[in-house]
């Protein structure tokens, strides 16, 4: 699978060990930054992230800051994103089967490395579940708020 990567400085450990791991799984990982633990903000590379996977460039994504929060934030606003923060491997499983997410985000100071690749484990391998869960995804990608102004 391609799966883009991207973080701020916080996350700037937790993304390099995820990439090497997710690449040891044969995924294509594009590491969209930030490259040092230099303080950058994390706005601008989760922009960056959500453009990627938007624009078809990778099947999945991987959005990492202090708390998983403010990067995720940062994803949704581009509405053809879906990104969900995840703490624990049921939510990343719901993220997938009720949301069709395809941006997952996590926070260094708030989950471990071997919780992190459960939950990316479970978030990749879980299909989107249809059915009734179609028209309110759909929802997420053209708001009424939206639609009116259009």
């Amino acid at each position: 699978m391609k799966i883009a990567i991207a973080s701020d400085h916080a996350a700037f450990a937790l993304k390099a060990e995820l990439s090497a791991w997710l690449a040891a799984q044969g995924h294509v990982v594009t590491d969209l930054g930030p490259d040092s633990e230099a303080s950058v903000d994390y706005p601008d590379y989760g922009y960056k992230l959500a453009a990627h996977v938007a624009e078809g460039k990778a099947e999945r994504g991987v959005a990492l800051c202090g708390t998983g929060l403010g990067i995720s934030m940062a994803v949704n606003r581009n509405p053809a994103v879906r990104c969900a923060v995840v703490s624990e491997q049921l939510s990343a499983y719901f993220s997938r089967d009720h949301n069709d997410a395809n941006v997952i985000a996590m926070g260094a100071r708030m989950i471990g490395i071997e919780q992190a690749k459960a939950c990316l484990t479970t978030f990749l391998a879980t299909p989107f579940g249809g059915d009734r869960h179609v028209r309110r995804v759909e929802k997420l990608s053209n708001p009424p708020f939206a639609r009116e102004t259009a």
